[in-house]
Order: C-alpha cells, then structure tokens, then sequence
C-alpha cells in the first residue's frame, strides 16, 4: 500500500510550526506503509528529502502570510498544478489523502483521481472559501459562487472526508449529502510538551504573570484585541506580561500599535523552532487564543489550542464556538468578551491571585489533551481509515 499526503504547509518538528501533517505521516510509516509528502518551499528549485522514513517533494511554490488575497490564490493554483504532475510521477499510489487549507488542495486531487483513477480523501481544516467571504477578503460574487462550486465538487468526488472539528463536520454535511464524513481532531504532543526543556531560553521573569500567544500573526487572528487588554492591564499597573510569539502579515502594524500606546508589559519574540515554543511555553502562566469576532473562525481547530493543552496550561480565548463550551466544561481556561477588553480584569485576575486554582486549570488542560487529543489514539483512527478506504 503507497498512500500520497498533499499539504502546500508542510512541517518537520526541526522547522517548527504546525505539525499535523508531519505527525500522520509518520504514524503511516510506523504502520509500515509506504507514505510520500508533496509539498512546497520558497527556494527556486524543487526538492526531494527523505525525513524518519518519509518521502517528501518540495515543489518550488513560494509563499508567505504577508502575501495578499490574489497572490495567495497565485500561489495555491502553482502548487495544485505541480502537485498534481508531481504525483503522476509516483508508481503504484493506491490513495492520496489531501489537506486543506487551501481548497485548491482538493482540486489537485480531484485531478489525480480523473487522470489516474486513484481515489482520494479530502480533510476539512478551516471552512474555505467561508472564512475569506465573511472577512470580507473575498467580495466578487463570480469569484464566491466559482469557489463554491469548486468546494462542492470537491466533497462530491472524495471517498470520504476528514473533520478536524464537530462544528466544521457539522457545516460540511449540510452541504454534501451521502457522504462518509469523520472527525480527527488536531492532535496534543502530551510527550512532548510534558518534557520540561533545557532552560536555554534568555527569557527572563520575576513576578510577572505571563501570557503568551504563540502562532500565526494574520488578519484572521485579530491581535489588535489582545494590545488593548495588555493595555487595560498596564492601566491597572497589573504584574502581567503578554509575549507574542510569530510571524505574519499584521506583525509590523502590531509593532507600531504598541509603540503607540506605550505598552511596556508586551513583548514580541520573532518565529522560532519547537523546542523554543517549548521553552516559551515552560515560562507561561496561561496561553492566549485569539480571533476576530466572526461566526466562522469559531469552528476551526487552531494548533496552539493543543499545544497548550499538551503542555498544561490554562487557556484564556475571546470567541465562542466549540473551543469555548470545552475549556469550560474541563475547567481549564476563561473566556473574554471580545467586544469588552476590560473584561479580561475580571477573567484573569483569579488565576494571577490564586495559583492553587491555576494549577488546577493547568493539571485540567493536561488531562483533557491526554483523555482527548493523544496522538497515539488519533493516529490509529487515522490508520484504520485509510486501510478501510483503499
């Protein structure tokens, strides 16, 4: 059995960054199946490595979040056509199992069904092309019903698709009808994130209660909320420090707003490997998720949610959705009021005043990631899935 994953984002643990597609694909090897990656990378050339038994092609798609709108969407179409002329290549594929975001993901899959007859399975991260539409990134009606379109086709012609959450699983079925559709959740690297590091990191604390929101710096994440709660904090004169940790397209205006307004209690770390989110992560007293407030980013499955968990600590969000009903129902974070930054007082100040009852948050995170969100448990799902499809 040879089974061909199609990611534009893949990751390796040594880069950093999200990790889902590096984490199935080696459960697929560990399962003794054959398991090749096509993905991209910035260089002009294309790449061939092999990583822990794994296959990857690096196709020359370059592509950053600074990018905008229409030079993302140049970016996905490269790669849907490389990929797809990339795998034509490969001999004896059996399934091809493509991720999304982006959409275009799917079209290069479908492709390779219609040419090559080999079935494939379509995961579902984000709700694409909704969360551009109801940003107001996409506003072209010919554009809207073509993605669409696209969207359903799509759905249709994959053996089954994958939901990363109830809520996105949910949305998708509503839209397809007859059609196998299974949840696998993100996973939590509990055994990762459960070592505690080495201690190289020159971060340095004394009494400060630290938040730290370690991700992508996009539109999307709406980090301009999270200044004006450490901007509320600071008025407060509230030992209380806010890392940012990332890169992305809204980073240098986040710079200049802080600069603006002073903010002595915020600091920006730029990108950095895993073992040093893992560090940042160590020193953190709680971890921050954040959002515009926009109906749809509600049901996605952000990575720094599990890592957070895997790492035990308490998680502080302002959208609502599945997330919210979670960690309130495990008792493992506190939500604020996305339209009220003042509300982050009354959130937070518990678990600055009472560190019994932040450890027990954090101890409830953990538990959750390891009852929930273990990689060994998801990953044999994942296995069994793709056995049953082919």
């Amino acid at each position: 059995m040879k089974v061909v994953i199609l990611h534009q984002h893949f990751n390796t643990p040594e880069k950093g960054g999200p990790l889902r597609s590096y984490y199935l694909a080696k459960a697929i090897t560990d399962a003794g199946i054959d398991v090749t990656v096509v993905t991209a990378h910035n260089h002009s050339s294309a790449l061939t490595e092999h990583f822990e038994g794994i296959e990857v092609h690096y196709l020359p798609v370059k592509y950053e979040n600074r990018f905008g709108f229409y030079a993302r969407v140049s970016s996905f179409f490269r790669f849907m056509v490389l990929a797809a002329r990339t795998v034509a290549k490969i001999r004896q594929v059996n399934l091809v199992y493509a991720i999304s975001v982006p959409l275009t993901v799917g079209l290069a899959a479908r492709r390779i069904k219609s040419r090559q007859g080999i079935p494939y399975i379509f995961e579902v991260g984000d709700l694409w092309p909704d969360a551009p539409i109801d940003l107001g990134i996409i506003k072209n009606q010919i554009l809207i019903s073509l993605f669409k379109s696209l969207e359903r086709r799509i759905y249709k012609d994959a053996n089954c698709i994958v939901a990363l959450s109830e809520s996105i699983a949910e949305v998708v079925g509503q839209r397809i009808t007859n059609k196998q559709i299974h949840i696998i959740p993100n996973m939590s690297d509990t055994a990762y994130y459960g070592e505690i590091p080495d201690g190289k990191t020159q971060l340095r604390f004394n009494d400060e209660f630290v938040i730290t929101y370690a991700g992508a710096i996009g539109y999307a994440n709406g980090l301009d909320f999270l200044l004006k709660c450490a901007n509320v904090m600071q008025r407060h004169r509230m030992a209380v420090r806010f890392l940012i940790c990332g890169e992305g397209a809204m980073l240098g205006t986040l710079q200049i707003t802080a600069r603006h307004l002073s903010l002595n209690n915020v600091t920006f770390i730029p990108f950095s490997g895993r073992e040093e989110v893992r560090q940042i992560l160590h020193l953190s007293d709680a971890c921050f998720i954040c959002y515009r407030p926009e109906a749809i980013l509600e049901t996605g499955s952000p990575n720094k949610y599990f890592d957070a968990l895997a790492a035990g600590k308490p998680v502080i969000i302002n959208f609502g959705g599945w997330i919210k009903k979670e960690i309130e129902e495990n008792n493992c974070g506190v939500y604020i009021n996305p339209a009220d930054p003042e509300s982050i007082i009354s959130a937070v100040s518990p678990l600055i005043r009472d560190r019994h009852l932040q450890t027990t948050y954090g101890t409830n995170a953990r538990n959750l990631a390891l009852r929930k969100y273990g990689r060994k448990d998801l990953t044999e799902k994942f296995i069994a899935l793709l056995k049953g499809c082919v």
